[in-house]
């Protein structure tokens, strides 16, 4: 197999996985950079997972800067766009999500539709298609999610807003164009650095927080993650599509009691016991943490993958799975 296929954002969790993917089914991977300097410890995350790393490279590309985009794109059959900035370290409001994100996006669908990509893959997040909380209505692909919703902090609402430019962009173009919208993205890692929800596994095998609170995700594996990236990449249906990847809910409660029955010794200080969702209202305003979260405090917001499941075989392996594998890879890493 000739075929080249860009993923963006190249030191990122689902971004390893998503090469790892794609090297094990035979296509060629160039992934971007900031830093050409990383490139070296990414090859070695993957290595032991892929085995040989010959058909891996790497390109310079800043989603805040034109240079690079159109030499990374050269010669590339597909493009996973699954890079997303964290906000910059000049403000922590709306736009400084917001701006970065979108304009990044939009500087990398530009760059593909000028070299003539096939497709391009767009990692959303599964609060893109989500409605209001009190609506009763279900998560689905034809919902698109209310960027003033006070349910939503300036990171999902950065992932909306980024989505909605990119399928606007996209009209009318030659290069067709999808879009996967995963819920918290747990399992094994890679590497220690850009973890994203991974942190949650991290802090409740560290004994942090003591209490846990009402809160509860929509999970799916990083590894099916990947796999659903590149089977949108090539499946013919796909194109002009949006995937919402999610297996089952799981409230943090139950996250933290299968740490605790699966990890033995390593599990001990995982908390056990609830914190009462009326104190946390109560603190929310006052933690710049809880206040995004206190919204979802008690919630379990319907949701479905059944359109991934059903056009593409999306298929989530169990949550347990999922979460002790997580947690055993993060123990491993820190002990090495």
């Amino acid at each position: 197999m000739n075929e080249t296929v860009l993923v963006t954002g190249g030191t990122g969790f689902v971004a390893r996985w998503c090469i790892v993917s794609l090297l094990e089914r035979g296509f060629n991977v160039r992934a971007t950079l900031r830093y050409l300097e990383k490139a070296e410890a990414v090859r070695r995350s993957i290595a032991p997972v892929t085995g040989a790393t010959d058909r891996l490279s790497f390109a310079k590309a800043d989603l805040m800067r034109d240079d690079g985009w159109a030499e990374a794109m050269d010669g590339c059959t597909y493009v996973l766009h699954v890079a997303s900035p964290l906000g910059t370290p000049k403000g922590s409001g709306r736009d400084a999500y917001v701006l970065p994100a979108r304009e990044g996006t939009l500087r990398v669908l530009s760059a593909a539709v000028d070299a003539g990509v096939r497709r391009v893959v767009m990692t959303s997040a599964a609060a893109a298609a989500r409605p209001p909380l009190a609506s009763g209505l279900v998560s689905d692909e034809t919902r698109w999610a209310d960027p003033d919703d006070p349910q939503f902090d300036n990171y999902r609402v950065s992932k909306i807003l980024a989505e909605r430019a990119a399928w606007t962009f996209m009209e009318g173009k030659a290069t067709e164009f999808a879009t996967v919208l995963p819920g918290a993205v747990f399992g094994p890692v890679l590497s220690s650095e850009n973890l994203g929800s991974v942190k949650i596994i991290s802090d409740l095998v560290a004994g942090r927080p003591r209490f846990v609170p009402r809160l509860g995700f929509w999970v799916v594996d990083v590894r099916d993650l990947a796999d659903l990236h590149v089977t949108a990449m090539t499946a013919p249906e796909a194109a002009g599509e949006r995937f919402i990847a999610a297996g089952d809910f799981q409230w943090m409660e139950d996250i933290a009691a299968t740490l605790r029955a699966g990890l033995g010794a390593d599990g001990r200080k995982v908390p056990k016991r609830r914190l009462p969702t009326a104190l946390v209202r109560l603190l929310a305003p006052l933690s710049p943490d809880l206040k995004p979260l206190a919204p979802l405090l008690g919630r379990k917001f319907a949701l479905t993958s059944e359109k991934a499941r059903r056009v593409l075989g999306f298929s989530p392996r169990p949550v347990s799975t999922t979460v002790l594998d997580c947690a055993h890879s993060l123990i491993d890493s820190a002990r090495r």
